[in-house]
């Protein structure tokens, strides 16, 4: 529970409060044998006093709050207080009244219990302003404590974004050098399509979600950089309902993930392969299914490793907090990873 109180709100209160106090000692005065008048000008002094104590005592808890063992402290903290606010009160009203004997009598008989009442008044305003400065306290570290976890975040997210880029620029360079001796305009053509792809990376990297059509337009960049490099080898197929061209999913989430499928389809068979990607609208969430072929003969047992992989995950859970949106599973020749992203209703 978040604490917080307005300005407003703390004055009207503390005014609400020191008028009801004013009308309650006026007429406890007034049955004591006071006048109307001096019941209400007594009333208003002593408590316009304590108002000015109250004041007083939290600037003082503002700067400086005792410890919760300090207990020797507070109370002598509200003892001086106390003593104080009586010795002043004395001398204000024997001022106002200094010639009202009947008044200064009846003052000097009611100092010991307006000294007991003025103590538990003090010990009050002390436990309230120390109980709304730590809770305050409380909040501001639970809140420095928030940012700087988003922060962390951030930046872990922002740290597997970049993690994932170097190798397959890496590789895309090789491919390019490889072709420009034999086939410049393949080379000149991969080129175009790393420059488009790594423009389009450098705009999203301050996007934490984008929509499913612009993820899928960035991808298909990527996959054009695939072809070249692969060649007759790497087919794609994108099959998507048109409800979920709108729904959001982290930015760059698919290329890693269509990678691995590359990587491993590529490497653990012979021939042709086809990628197959269908994205949909599931209970509220974009389920993204990716396929890739799998020859269980040839194929080093994995179950979803790599750092592509790894890493989705990985921001999937800082993100939605959940370690159950990437699945990975092997069915007949197939490796199939379902990716699903919750959202907003």
């Amino acid at each position: 529970m978040q604490f917080s109180l307005s300005r407003k709100y703390i004055i009207t209160t503390y005014i609400s409060w020191w008028l009801l106090w004013i009308i309650i000692q006026a007429f406890v005065l007034y049955k004591a044998g006071l006048s109307p008048g001096v019941s209400f000008v007594d009333a208003g002094v002593s408590n316009t006093l304590m108002a000015l104590l109250g004041y007083g005592l939290t600037n003082t808890l503002r700067f400086y709050q005792p410890g919760t063992k300090n207990g020797l402290y507070r109370i002598g903290l509200c003892i001086t207080y106390a003593v104080l606010y009586m010795y002043t009160l004395h001398w204000m009203l024997s001022c106002l009244y200094k010639n009202n004997a009947g008044y200064l009598s009846i003052l000097d008989d009611s100092m010991p219990v307006r000294f007991m009442f003025s103590l538990l008044m003090v010990v009050f305003m002390m436990l309230i302003g120390w109980l709304w400065f730590y809770m305050k306290e409380q909040q501001e570290n639970k809140n420095r404590k928030t940012e700087a976890e988003k922060l962390l975040k951030e930046a872990e997210l922002s740290n597997l974004r970049q993690q994932l880029q170097p190798h397959f620029l890496f590789n895309s360079l090789n491919s390019i050098s490889a072709l420009v001796g034999y086939k410049p305009e393949e080379a000149r053509k991969m080129i175009q399509h790393l420059s488009d792809f790594l423009r389009g990376t450098l705009k999203k990297d301050d996007q934490q979600l984008v929509l499913l059509s612009e993820e899928l337009q960035h991808l298909q960049l990527y996959l054009e950089i695939e072809k070249v490099r692969f060649g007759h080898r790497l087919s794609t197929v994108i099959e998507h309902e048109a409800e979920s061209l709108q729904l959001k999913l982290p930015s760059l989430l698919l290329q890693p993930i269509v990678e691995n499928a590359i990587k491993f389809g590529l490497y653990d068979t012979t021939g042709d392969i086809t990628i197959r990607i269908k994205t949909g609208l599931d209970q509220q969430q974009l389920v993204i299914r990716v396929e890739n072929p799998f020859d269980a003969s040839t194929a080093m047992p994995r179950q979803g490793a790599g750092f592509g992989l790894s890493s989705v995950k990985r921001r999937l859970y800082l993100l939605y907090a959940r370690k159950d949106l990437l699945l990975t599973e092997q069915k007949e020749n197939k490796f199939i990873t379902t990716v699903k992203i919750p959202q907003a209703l």
